[in-house]
Parts: C-alpha cells; sequence; structure tokens
C-alpha cells in the first residue's frame, strides 16, 4: 500500500518545518555566542525531529502502520510557515536581528502550527506501538517553547507582546 498525495505533502512539509526551524537556531547561534550552547541543543533536538519524520516516512509506510497522528493536518499552515521561515532567514542573513529579537521569533516558531502539533503528539498517551516508539525515540527533545521562556527568563530577554 502507498501513501496518498496528501500524506507525502505532509511528510515533506513537516520534514522541512524542523528543517528550517534547525537552520534560523543555526542562524541565531552564530549570531548571539554568548547564547551558542543554548541554540545548539535547540538545533540538534530539530534535526533530530527531522530524522525522526524521515524515517516514518521511508520505513513506517504503509499509512495503517504510521502514527498519523505526528503530522500535522494543516497542510496550509505549514507551507505558510515553512515560507516565513525561509524569507526570515534570507532577511536575517543580510541583516542580524537583535538578540531579543532572535528569541521572540524562537517563540513565534514554536507556537507555530506544525512545532505545537509535534509537540501535543510527543505528549500525549497512547496506545499504537508505533506512536510510543516515536515518543521513546524523541526521548527529552520536548518543550521547546516552554525552555525558551525559561532561558529569557534567566537572561531578562524581554518577551514581546507577539511572542506571548
Amino acid at each position: 500500500m502507498f501513501m496518498d498525495q496528501e500524506l507525502l505533502l505532509l511528510f515533506d512539509e513537516s520534514i522541512q518545518l524542523e528543517s528550517n526551524v534547525a537552520d534560523s537556531y543555526v542562524m541565531f547561534q552564530y549570531t548571539f555566542p554568548e547564547d551558542a550552547d543554548f541554540w545548539k541543543t535547540l538545533i540538534i533536538e530539530e534535526r533530530n525531529h527531522a530524522a525522526l519524520l524521515k524515517s516514518g516516512k521511508e520505513h513506517f509506510a504503509p499509512v495503517d502502520t504510521f502514527p498519523v497522528d505526528l503530522l500535522s493536518a494543516a497542510l496550509k499552515e505549514l507551507k505558510d510557515t515553512n515560507t516565513k521561515l525561509v524569507k526570515l532567514i534570507s532577511q536575517y542573513q543580510d541583516k542580524s536581528p537583535s538578540r531579543e529579537a532572535a528569541f521572540n521569533v524562537a517563540l513565534r516558531i514554536e507556537q507555530s502550527a506544525g512545532e505545537i502539533h509535534f509537540q501535543q503528539f510527543m505528549q500525549k498517551k497512547t496506545d499504537s506501538h508505533y506512536a510510543e516508539l516515536f515518543q521513546r525515540i524523541n526521548g527529552c527533545d520536548k518543550d521547546h517553547e516552554k525552555r525558551i521562556r525559561t532561558y529569557m527568563k534567566n537572561h531578562a530577554i524581554a518577551i514581546s507582546k507577539s511572542g506571548s
């Protein structure tokens, strides 16, 4: 059984989202060396999320064995978020953001549809062997938004109204 086209698109956009988020954080890591360790941890976790989704796409077809609720059903929102991230990365390559702006952008990223959906899936109780396997593989790579907020608070970085 082959995956249907919409599911393949959801996989591709979800994988791209995790990669774009990691790319954003790489940019922040180099722009703000004082926060490099923090960003590096998030980069690794975002790349792990992308790898987890790639593995799911490659190895867990047919659809009836893959925990499809791992993927956001909001294809348009995923595409929109990816488009915004690509533009943002390009914009910030030309002119670096302030440290405060970078952290607030990270908060907004983690509040995006795909990232929230991924987090909710990883925290949800499940009876599915495959879903449980994905949750175990993901391990501690959880709750980026909360960790970003805590880091900002501990380092006196203001949260903008759009980041709240």
